[in-house]
């Protein structure tokens, strides 16, 4: 699916030209995902038999930068990190552990790892000077241990959004340790972090990575923060959903300085999948502006995806809701979840930048029992009837008012929030 026209074609038409003259760039460099150097070598041409004529190493040197540039994107939804979500973590600790969140992520690590970049909603702030709450006693309010930053980067995952409703649930002050906390671990991990900032000079550098030569500018979103307020002397930021101004101008940005955009979009009705027309008129502008992907959170449920077409004829896509990656939730339609999955393809000869096998992996949060035990994240290749018809959610504490669960259920639930054509259920 064709979607725009990349920045780079101009200085990718000078290397070419460069290329076949047989004029190195002294000390140009190009910068891998994994912060590799590698230095262009200068040609050397021999006429001699056996060796490659200028004309043919010139041909050669064209087709190479001809080739196509492709990145393999993955995200998943809610890393919503419950009481007994971290107490599942207790529970496999050992050798001296507080938490071992590994067990809960180990099944879907294959997905996460193949991925050359991999975008995770991080629901929870991380503040170690206040205490580990799981919206435990009632009170919806969330802090979790650092071991789930430990895991989930582990795990594969290395760009981070936060932009969402939680993130002043322990004050400003909380919110600005997680910041700095999060700051710390990409610098220390190489990720990508980004949706609550220090200040407004922070939430105004857009955050780019480049991987496989293709630039990728990300940006988050929130439509809300439960009704707290930052204090007045604050410098944190959080962009809204309805400072229009300044989402238009970000995209519009971000879309000049990187080939391709991935915008974080934490908005809706919780507990629907039905897809408000707000957000739907917000998608639309987003594309318009210049997003090529906007990956949907907050409504803990799994949701639509669609082109949208833009003015010029050109695409977006957009996954309205992931749903969650992880919760101990007790309503059948919160445990099934969307792991997008898409290729970022820049085309070597016309630049043309595009979206290819474009779709979601169906994600399920199973327990064993009634105190959420052996919890644990499955991708749909791997869930089994058996291990529907022994889930845990008929018998959890507090109940939930849609707790039946089976195979049945969680392919009605699919059907009803994943078209077919984006449905990856092999993978």
């Amino acid at each position: 699916m064709k979607l725009r026209k990349g920045r780079a074609f101009a200085a990718l038409a000078v290397i070419a030209a460069l290329t076949v003259s047989g004029v190195s760039c002294a000390g140009s460099t190009i910068v891998g995902s994994d912060n590799s150097v590698k230095q262009n070598d200068t040609a050397v041409y021999s006429t001699e038999e056996g060796t490659s004529s200028p004309d043919e190493t010139a041909e050669a040197s064209t087709e190479q930068v001809q080739q196509d540039k492709v990145v393999h994107v993955l995200a998943a939804g809610d890393n919503l990190i419950h009481y007994s979500v971290y107490k599942n973590a207790e529970a496999y600790a050992e050798n001296g552990e507080a938490y071992n969140f590994a067990p809960i992520y180990e099944n879907v690590r294959y997905l996460v790892e193949s991925a050359d970049v991999a975008i995770l909603n991080q629901e929870t702030i991380i503040s170690e000077s206040n205490e580990v709450r799981g919206a435990n006693g009632g009170a919806l309010l969330f802090n979790s241990p650092p071991e789930v930053a430990d895991a989930v980067i582990d795990l594969g995952f290395d760009v981070f959004t936060m932009a969402n409703n939680h993130l002043l649930d322990f004050g400003a002050s909380a919110l600005e340790e997680s910041i700095n906390f999060w700051n710390k671990k990409a610098e220390e991990n190489d990720l990508t972090v980004l949706g609550a900032y220090l200040n407004e000079e922070d939430a105004n550098n857009i955050r780019v990575r480049e991987v496989n030569g293709v630039k990728i500018a990300f940006l988050a979103y929130a439509e809300h923060i439960n009704g707290f307020d930052f204090p007045a002397d604050s410098p944190l930021r959080v962009v809204m959903n309805y400072e229009e101004d300044v989402i238009e101008r970000q995209i519009k940005e971000a879309s000049q300085i990187a080939d391709a955009v991935i915008v974080s979009a934490h908005w809706g009705v919780e507990d629907t999948n039905i897809v408000s027309d707000d957000r739907i008129e917000l998608a639309n502008k987003m594309v318009n502006w210049g997003a090529d992907v906007i990956l949907g959170c907050h409504t803990h449920t799994a949701e639509t995806m669609e082109w949208i077409e833009r003015d010029d004829g050109t695409k977006g896509f957009v996954y309205y809701s992931m749903g969650n990656f992880v919760c101990a939730q007790t309503d059948n339609f919160n445990l099934i979840g969307e792991m997008p999955m898409f290729d970022i393809v820049i085309d070597g000869e016309t630049n043309e930048l595009s979206l290819e096998n474009v779709g979601c992996v169906p994600n399920i949060i199973h327990y064993d029992d009634g105190n959420f035990s052996n919890l644990r994240i499955y991708p749909y290749s791997m869930y089994t009837p058996e291990l529907a018809a022994s889930h845990g959610i008929p018998y959890a504490i507090p109940q939930g008012t849609y707790t039946s669960f089976s195979w049945d259920i969680v392919n009605q639930i699919i059907e009803d929030s994943i078209p077919e054509e984006f449905r990856f259920l092999d993978k």
